[in-house]
């Protein structure tokens, strides 16, 4: 069926990152081939007058997109479950689609504080074992609500908020909201975050206390000092490009361990997991040949 925007309840937007770069493919997808798949609603409790009400329970980038477009329609499906079952079964038909571990804790916060459904059934109806229920849940009782809110709104990276913000909170929960009220609306990179924590980390209580309060002149002075300290033979341009590829690879492997540790064991890789990683393995072993091959390793 075709829902018009004004009937649909927006109230989970706020389970989800905001991901502008999605969005653009999601509108060149909508010009090229129309919308594809529907979203998922429920029926709104209490739905008076002549309007029928729903609640979009999946599907807000696709929504966001058509809005983008000037659309004011959508295609939906109507699921006859209540609003908590819907959540977790968009979460359970999910597994194509990774969402970040941020993203897995509100949802969880959710279905606790606003359908009381018990921690220890969390579990077994997400189809997760109960210290993944804990650990996702601890994330979000430590990150400060600034912070949560950086990362909803796209500025902070999900995956830096969890690798740096994290334990800045547990080491000194102040120091963490000051950082991230300093930081503004301006985007931060993961790399930017890393070199913030890695100075926080190192210096001493003045040392920390001016980078929690300018950051950005902390990023750019420590930016200055390190092309400063950079040796004089920087190399061929090609090997510089090299150099920087390789430290970039280094950093994806750490961060795709990392995501890997935080999977459950005894769970099936989805499809399109099991694919990446042959692609990946394929590209490994071309450049291994290619190291072996030249007397390099």
């Amino acid at each position: 069926m075709e829902l018009e925007f004004h009937q649909l309840e927006k109230k989970y937007a706020g389970l989800r990152i905001a991901d502008a770069p999605r969005i653009a493919r999601l509108v060149a997808s909508l010009c090229t081939h129309g919308q594809q798949q529907p979203v998922l609603v429920v029926r709104a409790s209490g739905s008076a007058g002549e309007v029928e009400r729903y609640v979009l329970i999946d599907g807000y980038a696709r929504v966001a997109a058509l809005g983008e477009l000037k659309r004011d329609r959508v295609a939906a499906t109507v699921i006859d479950l209540s609003e908590a079952d819907a959540l977790v079964l968009a979460f359970r038909l999910d597994r194509n689609r990774v969402r970040s571990a941020i993203e897995e804790a509100w949802l969880l916060h959710e279905l606790i504080e606003a359908h009381s459904i018990a921690q220890r059934a969390l579990g077994p109806l997400l189809g997760r074992s109960a210290s993944w229920v804990s650990r996702r849940l601890a994330l979000i009782a430590v990150l400060p609500a600034a912070a949560e809110e950086a990362v909803r709104a796209g500025i902070l990276p999900a995956y830096a908020a969890m690798k740096y913000l994290v334990p800045l909170a547990r080491a000194n929960s102040a120091a963490c909201v000051q950082l991230v009220t300093q930081l503004g609306r301006r985007r931060v990179s993961v790399r930017q975050l890393a070199r913030l924590y890695a100075g926080w980390r190192a210096g001493n209580a003045a040392q920390r206390q001016a980078i929690v309060e300018r950051p950005w002149l902390y990023l750019d002075l420590d930016e200055k000092q390190a092309e400063s300290a950079a040796p004089a033979d920087r190399g061929t341009e090609r090997e510089q490009r090299l150099l920087r590829d390789l430290g970039v690879l280094t950093a994806i492997c750490r961060r795709v361990r990392d995501a890997l540790r935080e999977r459950e064991t005894d769970l099936p890789w989805p499809t399109v997991l099991r694919y990446a990683w042959q692609e990946a393995q394929a590209g490994f072993g071309a450049v291994l040949a290619v190291v072996v091959e030249g007397g390099h390793a």
